[in-house]
């Protein structure tokens, strides 16, 4: 079966190649990271990346839809050089733009899930569930190492990410059930969304401020 729904097709080539770029990117992070604790950590969501990108694969496969070379050129470009610009940036900026980043592809994922049920196919509500849960709990990760910095308010505001606001309204702590979940995500538009979680976990250590 070959997908007739341009959006979806577009949207599964462009996840595919950020998938490589984010796992890219994590690698430089996690390289220059000096605790083992953290180090481990990015080097967790680079795997959790590189599985992304083998799941959203197997879905172009079964449905015909071509590799994008011009995304997998532009994205690889891309994570080269978060990836080099994580050793010459300090500590709190590969962190912000990190969760940043995660917080955005959330919605990619249960978007995903809606465009294969106008097409009457739910047979991968499950994958894309636990994908964009993972993607949020990413989210949370990055949040939660920076929460107490002395630079987080003037980068929310002027990047409108942070603790006070999200590019999602999914709820880590709250989650609805792969059912309900077609309620994530339906604004497309407007300002940030507040985090919906109750807490953010604590940092793996004490990070400068």
């Amino acid at each position: 079966m070959k997908l007739d729904h341009p959006p979806l097709v577009e949207l599964l080539q462009r996840a595919y190649s950020a998938e490589r770029a984010a796992a890219l990117a994590y690698v430089g992070h996690a390289s220059s990271l000096k605790d083992p604790k953290a180090k481990a950590a990015v080097n967790q969501i680079e795997t959790d990346e590189w599985n992304h990108r083998r799941h959203v694969l197997g879905l172009m496969q079964q449905y015909g839809v071509p590799i994008s070379r011009a995304y997998e050129w532009r994205f690889y470009l891309l994570g080269k050089l978060i990836s080099w610009s994580c050793h010459g940036i300090g500590w709190f900026m590969p962190y912000y733009f990190a969760g940043k980043l995660e917080s955005g592809n959330v919605c990619e994922y249960f978007l995903a899930m809606r465009h294969f049920q106008s097409l009457g196919i739910r047979d991968h509500d499950a994958l894309l569930y636990e994908m964009g849960m993972k993607e949020k709990e990413h989210e949370v990760f990055f949040l939660a190492q920076i929460q107490t910095s002395r630079f987080l308010p003037l980068f929310e505001r002027v990047f409108g990410w942070g603790v006070h606001a999200s590019q999602n309204d999914v709820d880590a702590e709250a989650r609805l059930s792969v059912e309900e979940s077609n309620q994530y995500c339906r604004r497309s538009d407007g300002p940030p969304r507040s985090h919906p979680g109750r807490e953010v976990p604590e940092p793996i250590e004490p990070k400068p401020k």
